[in-house]
C-alpha cells in the first residue's frame, strides 16, 4: 500500500471504544463541516506542500530545459497517452495531510489520508462526490473494507487510540499505534468501534476475510531497543482476528516469525539493501490460498490455507537492484507476482537515466512448481519509459490488475511519474500501453507529491494523488476493453479478488 520511511512508535494501553466525529461534505465539492473534536495532525514528511529540498542550479536548469524541450510536462501540466482520458479530479478539502491508499465497495471509494479518511460516491465516475470526511490523524491511514467494517492502519506514535490523539514519542510506554476499526453501515456517519494495538504499529494491513471472521495481517517494521513495544528482533507479522458479529472483540491472536534466520542483513553485507526487520506489505489471494510478501530485503511466497497460521514456502532476494521490497501483486491466474522496489522511500527522484531501468522498478517473478515446492523465478524488470525531473519524486508504487481476458495488465502509481498501464503477459518483455502524469509540483525544488495508489475498479482507474487529490481516469484500448465487463462488489488491492 504505501511509502516506506516513517517515524515508528509503539506502546500498548488498553483499547477503548469511541464514537467517531465526521466531516460531512455538502454537494460533494463544498467545504466540509467539522463535527469531530479538533486533533493535531502528525508531522507529515511527505505532504505535497511539505518536503522541499532545494535543487542544485544544475538540476533546476535541467528541469527547465526539459520542460522547454517538451521532454517533461510543465509545472502542474497534465499529459496522457491517446488511449487514456482524465475524467475528474476532486482536490483535497478538509483533510489536508498526504493522501494515501484506496479501497472500494459498491458505488463507494474509500481514500486514506494522513489526517483521516474520505468516502466518495463514484456511481457517476465523471462526477464523483464527497460523502464524508473523517478526521482521525495517524500515518499512514491505509484503508480496507469488508462488509460493514472499515480498517485503518496507524503507524505513528500517538498519545492514545482515539481520533483526537496527538503525536507522542515512541519511547513513551503510554503511546499507541496499531489498527482502528469503524462501522461504515451508514456511509455518511461512520462509527469508531474498536482499536487493537500491534507491535511496531501498522504500516500496512491485508485482509483475509471469511464468513464469520476477518483475519488482518499487519505489516510493520523498524524496531528499536528504545521503543518499549517495538524492540528487535521483529521478524514477523501480527495477525488480528475480527469477529464480524462482535468487532469490538478483535484481538491479536499470533505473531508468526517469517524469518527465523533474521532475514536479509542489508548493510554492510549488501550495500544499498534494506535490512529485513519485518514486512512492508502483503497481498493475499484467498481463492488460491496464497500470499506474497514484500519484506524490506526479501520477497516471500506464503501458503495461507489456514489464515491464522501462514507459512513461508519460498523466499527470494535481489541484492543487486532491489533496495526495499515494497509491495506485491499476483496476476489473475496466480502464476506470477510483481514485486515493487521503493528505492529512496518514495521521496527521491529515481526515474532518471542515472538510476537506470532496473532500480526503483518492478520485478516480475513466475511461480513454478506445486504445493510446498513452488518457487519464485525472476523473469524481468519493468520501469516507466519516461524520465522524470530531478525535482520529481518517482519510484514504483501501488497498483492493481486490469482484468483483461487472456492478458496480464496492471495499472500502477509512480508518484510524480504518474499512472502507468503496462502489459506483462510475456513476463520477460513487459511494456507500457498507456499513461497519465502531471508535471512537477516545482521546477526549483523537490516537492513530494504524485499518485500514491492507482487501481482499476469496475471500468475506471482511480488514483489518490498525495497533493492534488482524487483522480478518475479511463482507458479505451482493445487490449483492456474486455475488463469492462468485470464487476466486483469490493476491491481491496491487497486482497486479490478472483476476477474469473
Amino acid at each position: 500500500m504505501t511509502s516506506s520511511h516513517r517515524p515508528p512508535g509503539r506502546p500498548r494501553p488498553p483499547a477503548r471504544r469511541a464514537r467517531l466525529g465526521a466531516l460531512t461534505a455538502a454537494l460533494g465539492l463544498a467545504a466540509s463541516l467539522l463535527i469531530a473534536a479538533p486533533a493535531a495532525a502528525i508531522p507529515d514528511p511527505t505532504t505535497g506542500s511539505g518536503t522541499r529540498e532545494r535543487a542544485s542550479q544544475d538540476e533546476r536548469n535541467q528541469t527547465r530545459d526539459a520542460i522547454a524541450r517538451g521532454d517533461i510536462p510543465g509545472v502542474d501540466e497534465s499529459v496522457h497517452s491517446a488511449n487514456v482520458r482524465h475524467l475528474a479530479n476532486i482536490p483535497k478539502q478538509a483533510l489536508k495531510g498526504t493522501n494515501s491508499d484506496l479501497a472500494f465497495q459498491g458505488k463507494y471509494a474509500f481514500a486514506g489520508n494522513y489526517d483521516g479518511f474520505a468516502i466518495f460516491d463514484i456511481s457517476r465516475p465523471k462526477a464523483p462526490k464527497v460523502v464524508t470526511q473523517v478526521l482521525c490523524p495517524g500515518s499512514q491511514n491505509d484503508v480496507s473494507v469488508s462488509g460493514d467494517l472499515l480498517f485503518l492502519s496507524t503507524d505513528s506514535s500517538r498519545s492514545d487510540d482515539s481520533c483526537a490523539s496527538t503525536s507522542q514519542p515512541a519511547t513513551e510506554k503510554s503511546s499507541w499505534e496499531g489498527m482502528k476499526i469503524f462501522d461504515i453501515s451508514d456511509k455518511e456517519h461512520p462509527k469508531y468501534l474498536a482499536a487493537v494495538e500491534t507491535a511496531c504499529g501498522s504500516h500496512t494491513h491485508t485482509l483475509v476475510p471469511d464468513r464469520r471472521d476477518v483475519y488482518v495481517y499487519v505489516s510493520s517494521y523498524a524496531p528499536d531497543a528504545a521503543f518499549p513495544d517495538c524492540r528487535p528482533p521483529h521478524d514477523g507479522i501480527s495477525i488480528i482476528k475480527v469477529p464480524r458479529s462482535a468487532p469490538q472483540k478483535a484481538k491479536v491472536i499470533d505473531f508468526p516469525v517469517l524469518f527465523p534466520d533474521g532475514g536479509n542483513p542489508g548493510e554492510p553485507t549488501h550495500p544499498g539493501v534494506s535490512e529485513t526487520t519485518g514486512c512492508h506489505d502483503l497481498t493475499a489471494f484467498p481463492k488460491l490460498r496464497l500470499a506474497a510478501g514484500a519484506c524490506m530485503g526479501d520477497g516471500i511466497l506464503m501458503d495461507i490455507s489456514d489464515p491464522a497460521a501462514p507459512r513461508v514456502i519460498d523466499r527470494v532476494q535481489d541484492n543487486e537492484n532491489f533496495a526495499f521490497w515494497h509491495s506485491a501483486t499476483f496476476n489473475e491466474r496466480g502464476t506470477k507476482v510483481v514485486f515493487t522496489d521503493e528505492l529512496g522511500g518514495g521521496v527521491a527522484a529515481t526515474c532518471d537515466a542515472a538510476t537506470g531501468p532496473h532500480r526503483g522498478a518492478d520485478g516480475i517473478y513466475d511461480i513454478v512448481g506445486k504445493g510446498d515446492h513452488r518457487k519464485l523465478v525472476f523473469k524481468s524488470y519493468y520501469k516507466i519509459p519516461r524520465h522524470q525531473a530531478a525535482t520529481e519524486n518517482c519510484v514504483a508504487h501501488n497498483g492493481s490488475l486490469i482484468p483483461a481476458k487472456g492478458r496480464d495488465i496492471m495499472v500502477q502509481a509512480w508518484y510524480q511519474g504518474g499512472v502507468s498501464i503496462w502489459d506483462f503477459t510475456d513476463s520477460a518483455h513487459p511494456k507500457e500501453i498507456g499513461y497519465f502524469e502531471r508535471g512537477p509540483l516545482s521546477a526549483d525544488q523537490l516537492v513530494v507529491g504524485g499518485s500514491w495508489s492507482a487501481y482499476y475498479y469496475n471500468g475506471h482507474i482511480y488514483s489518490n494523488d498525495m497533493a492534488k487529490g482524487f483522480d478518475v481516469l479511463r482507458i479505451d484500448d482493445r487490449r483492456t476493453d474486455s475488463a469492462a465487463s468485470v464487476r466486483l462488489p469490493v476491491l481491496n488491492a491487497q486482497t486479490q479478488p478472483d476476477y474469473r
